[in-house]
């Protein structure tokens, strides 16, 4: 039996792309390629603010299912998750951006990871589907945002600083998870930190 684990790293950019917590399930369809590419259905993904918030949780959740850019952009059940970019700020920030055509060249919406004028911004594309065709769902969550919270020094464990990511005991991880089971309602608890503005992201702050 594979023991679960837990993968902890900084939202340095919450704006409700990465990950995007709206629609009644959290993805991470987009950035942190070695934790979408290493992660399996049960795992736990963390993610917490920068130094200059006190490193506060944003959110936490259980991997439910792992799929593909091309599942993920073909199956209806996804297709709110689509940008819209004469949307609302929540339909800007659709993250389900990339799509192969059938001789293997990949698409990229217009979208938070396009250029400015629409078009294909190749550095974030080249992270965000160069080394894995992994996107991670999560059905349970708690997604803090604005509102996010201190954790208990019992599982500071779980908050990461600096680059990268690492991955907490999984005891630990377990421990949070049955505190926020016990504290909060699961789901959107508040919007993103940044949900004020639709900006581009040029791949390279």
């Amino acid at each position: 039996m594979i023991m679960a684990r837990g993968y902890s790293y900084v939202v340095k950019r919450d704006y409700g792309f990465a990950p995007n917590p709206f629609y009644g399930f959290l993805t991470l369809a987009t950035c942190k390629p070695k934790i979408r590419s290493m992660a399996q259905v049960g795992d736990f993904i963390i993610g917490n603010a920068p130094v200059d918030f006190d490193n506060k949780l944003v959110f936490m959740a259980k991997i439910s299912k792992i799929i593909t850019f091309n599942e993920y952009w073909n199956n209806e059940e996804y297709a709110c998750k689509k940008p819209v970019m004469n949307g609302s700020f929540k339909k800007l920030y659709g993250d389900n951006i990339y799509h192969q055509l059938e001789n293997g060249e990949w698409m990229q919406e217009n979208s938070h990871h396009g250029n400015q004028d629409g078009s294909i911004n190749t550095d974030n594309l080249t992270r965000d589907t160069g080394t894995t065709d992994h996107i991670l769902i999560a059905d349970e969550f708690f997604y803090f945002g604005k509102s996010m919270i201190n954790v208990p020094s019992e599982y500071t464990a779980c908050i990461h600083t600096g680059r990268g990511h690492h991955n907490p005991d999984i005891e630990v991880c377990n421990g949070l998870w049955n505190y926020l089971c016990d504290n909060y309602e699961m789901g959107l608890i508040d919007l993103p930190r940044q949900f004020k503005e639709f900006i581009r992201y040029d791949g390279k702050s």
